[in-house]
């Protein structure tokens, strides 16, 4: 049965210092090919942010405009999660002016 560790030997910590040492000129990347074409790139597949579940309570008609916009009522949540993160987003935006 194989050992699974999280710990990171000497050596690899070794290994990783050194690449976090390198600047970007010193990265060897002639063996990868550039992307110039980015129309079939997809925004966020690999990023998932930590979920959090609270219980909130949000008036009946709210809820009930999210849901009658979403299909099958499916998906509603993360509507009412997109636009929070659009608003903190725009208050942001706002403070730094």
């Amino acid at each position: 049965m194989k050992r699974e560790s999280s710990e990171l030997t000497g050596k690899q910590r070794a290994e990783l210092q050194a690449l976090e040492e390198l600047t970007d000129d010193q990265i060897d990347t002639s063996d990868i090919p550039e992307v110039l074409d980015w129309t079939g790139a997809r925004c966020g597949v690999f990023y998932r942010p930590v979920k959090q579940q609270i219980t909130l309570r949000i008036d009946a008609d709210v809820i009930a405009w999210f849901k009658a916009r979403s299909e099958g009522g499916r998906g509603y949540q993360t509507d009412i999660n997109r636009a929070l993160r659009r608003h903190v987003e725009r208050c942001e935006r706002e403070m730094t002016r």
